[in-house]
């Protein structure tokens, strides 16, 4: 699920045109990477936090139209042009956008970056300066920004998005903002690299994805991974971090081969994204399973999955015999339904909603989520998702703002991956799972507690007779396995390391100890 990211559209995407100094020396073009700006991938946020949120997706064709007014900027004596710097404070979440403007020969045309977020280059698709007021419209986020100029050569203005407004002051800047990610790999690297392609023949989609292999000639252990929810590339790029990259980079130095793989429909991989549920990812990473096994480099195959990754893993082992083992990082055990209003719960007691509110807003959620899930009438929905966005702004919104809110998020929780995931109970399928198991959390994990799904998993395992498996909570991690303070969603991208070496060693140890001559795992229990 990646029960990963917040919005500001749900059809939108524009290329990721990183800075040299955050690029990975992947095999791979940046210029294949592209984002959006919807719901899922902080997926499993409650409605209301459904923006602002960053997830991969085919790349969107979008140029900038120019619109200066050259008279207006010259009777003020003041030029527009330069880089802007502002943060939007976003429920707890701050965003750091940066305006590029330039003059071309028509007039001014941007660009904008979602710094925090990893997005750059996103089209601006009219920006002027005219009596002191920079205009910005943004097609690609549904969104723009309004700005009036201060004495001090500041902007202060609004950014508006649906009905959304929010204050937003920009300052000229310098220097480049640079997101320092220490450990992205760099090349050379002690290990081979190869650009795949693999095919889900039944839904007739071309997957693409990177292996790599250590040197030698092996036959290697082999480990598939599978991203959280919301269109992923193959580093499951999010917040200006690419933990897959930094999870393949580590298995194979530790003598893992791994491949790692595009979303359908997003980066190289052909299908449509959107048209698709849980059942659907299986059926790629099962073609993924079969491809690897055709692979004489490698000896047995694992299934590593991050959050809906978690989901879908077992899934595919149940069913597939070729799966020898499954890593689940923060992999739920309980059904969409259940985790979302849990988030809820623990989101609005982190900021210190009253108990009587937060069970009120538990109630609404509830209604809405059954009504999704059994197919009620649109106007239904509609008005069970107009009482929930009321409760949580507190009714200040106007009848047409709460509309407009509903309107964009129904679109959102009426898609077939998200009716899916609401029903969705993995623990039956956990429950049938043989082969041997790691279940990780961090203990900071606020999407997927591990205090209510390690030992749910667990129990789940132990129910269908499984024996050798390991579950562990690490201390003071997040849902991205990242060293955290709180766990909340704003220490994602603020903070520089993208996974953390004891999840790291952890996982490529056990992975190890299950595929090679003498399989050691504990069976059974939790090891936190």
């Amino acid at each position: 699920m990646s029960f990963d990211r917040p919005q500001l559209r749900d059809d939108a995407t524009f290329s990721d045109h990183r800075s040299s100094s955050n690029r990975s020396s992947s095999n791979r073009s940046s210029s294949n990477s592209s984002y959006v700006l919807p719901m899922r991938a902080f997926a499993m946020l409650p409605v209301g936090l459904l923006f602002l949120g960053l997830v991969t997706t085919a790349l969107l064709i979008a140029q900038t139209q120019p619109a200066g007014s050259e008279a207006g900027e010259e009777a003020l004596g003041f030029d527009p042009t330069g880089d802007w710097l502002g943060a939007l404070e976003v429920q707890g979440v701050s965003l750091r956008l940066v305006f590029h403007i330039e003059r071309g020969d028509d007039g001014l045309t941007a660009t904008l970056d979602s710094v925090d977020q990893g997005a750059n280059g996103i089209p601006v698709s009219s920006v002027s300066f005219v009596d002191g007021t920079l205009t910005a419209k943004i097609q690609a986020v549904g969104g723009g920004y309004e700005g009036i100029l201060q004495e001090d050569g500041t902007l202060e203005g609004t950014w508006s998005q649906g009905a959304l407004s929010l204050p937003l002051k920009l300052e000229r800047q310098t220097e480049p903002v640079v997101l320092h990610r220490p450990q992205e790999p760099k090349e050379p690297f002690p290990y081979r690299s190869e650009e795949v392609t693999f095919q889900n023949q039944k839904a007739g989609v071309t997957l693409a994805g990177t292996l790599t292999l250590p040197e030698g000639e092996g036959p290697f252990p082999g480990a598939i991974l599978i991203s959280g929810s919301g269109p992923q590339d193959r580093d499951e790029s999010l917040m200006g971090h690419r933990p897959f990259l930094v999870l393949a980079d580590h298995l194979t130095r530790q003598g893992i081969a791994v491949l790692r793989y595009d979303d359908r429909g997003t980066a190289q991989s052909t299908g449509d994204f959107g048209a698709a549920d849980s059942r659907d990812f299986a059926d790629d990473t099962r073609a993924a399973v079969a491809w690897m096994k055709g692979r004489s480099e490698i000896s047995t195959i694992g299934l590593v999955g991050h959050s809906e990754g978690g989901l879908i893993a077992p899934m595919v082992a149940v069913d597939t015999e070729a799966v020898d083992y499954l890593v689940l990082l923060a992999g739920p055990a309980q059904s969409g339904r259940e985790v979302m209003l849990e988030q809820t719960e623990r989101l609005f007691k982190a900021r210190d909603m009253e108990p009587e509110r937060r069970a009120e807003l538990r109630k609404l959620q509830a209604e809405l989520f059954d009504r999704i899930r059994t197919d009620a009438s649109e106007e239904k929905i509609h008005q069970a998702l107009s009482a929930v966005i009321d409760l949580q702004s507190g009714g200040v919104l106007s009848d047409e703002d709460r509309k407009a809110q509903a309107e964009i998020q129904a679109k959102q929780l009426t898609s077939p991956w998200f009716r899916y995931f609401l029903a969705y109970d993995p623990a039956p399928t956990l429950a049938e799972v043989k082969q041997p198991v790691l279940a990780i959390n961090g203990s900071k994990d606020f999407q997927v507690p591990a205090e209510i799904h390690l030992p749910a998993i667990a129990e789940a395992l132990e129910a269908g007779g499984n024996t050798h498996f390991e579950t562990m909570a690490l201390e003071g991690l997040n849902h991205l396995f990242q060293t955290s303070v709180t766990g909340m969603l704003d220490e994602y991208a603020k903070t520089e390391e993208t996974f953390a070496p004891v999840a790291l060693e952890k996982i490529s140890s056990w992975i190890l100890s299950v595929t090679g001559p003498d399989d050691t795992t504990t069976a059974g229990g939790d090891a936190s």
